[in-house]
Formats: C-alpha cells, structure tokens, sequence
C-alpha cells in the first residue's frame, strides 16, 4: 500500500495501516491481508482521508494472475512511463 495524503492525516492513516501492514519507508507498507482484512482497512481509511485531496494505492498481487492496483480517492495521473 502506498500513500499520499494532506500532512494533517498522515499519522492517522499509518496508524492505521499499520494494524494491518508492516511499514517500510515512509509513505508505503507491505503485507499480506486477508480479503476481510483488506475491506476493514479500507473501510478504516475511507472515514479518515479526503477522497477528493487524499491517494491511497493499494497493490494486489495474485500468483494466478496480472497484478492490479486500487485507489482509493483522488487519482494521480502526472506520471510517466519508464522505458
């Protein structure tokens, strides 16, 4: 899970995450989450962030397919392909 959010909920939203992640570097965890844990941290983080100010990304990888992301609020779209 990755995260960009107003410096005002930030230590809302890594208190949060991390009930469900281990935290990595700054704004980003990782982990393995369990289909009801990932709809409660979800759930968690919708009552906290701005949807129309804030980003999370969540990244999910399944062994039997293309690994997906999901955002919830505001979605980045100033990024540039590498390659």
């Amino acid at each position: 899970m990755v995260y960009d959010v107003n410096v005002k909920r930030v230590n809302k939203v890594l208190k949060i995450s991390r009930k469900y992640l281990n935290w990595t570097i700054r704004s980003v965890l990782e982990g393995f989450l369990t289909k009801e844990s990932y709809e409660s941290l979800k759930r968690e983080l919708l009552k906290v962030i701005d949807e129309k100010e804030d980003s999370v990304y969540f990244y999910l990888i399944d062994t039997d397919r293309q690994p997906h992301k999901i955002v919830l609020g505001e979605v980045r779209t100033d990024f540039k392909f590498i390659g």
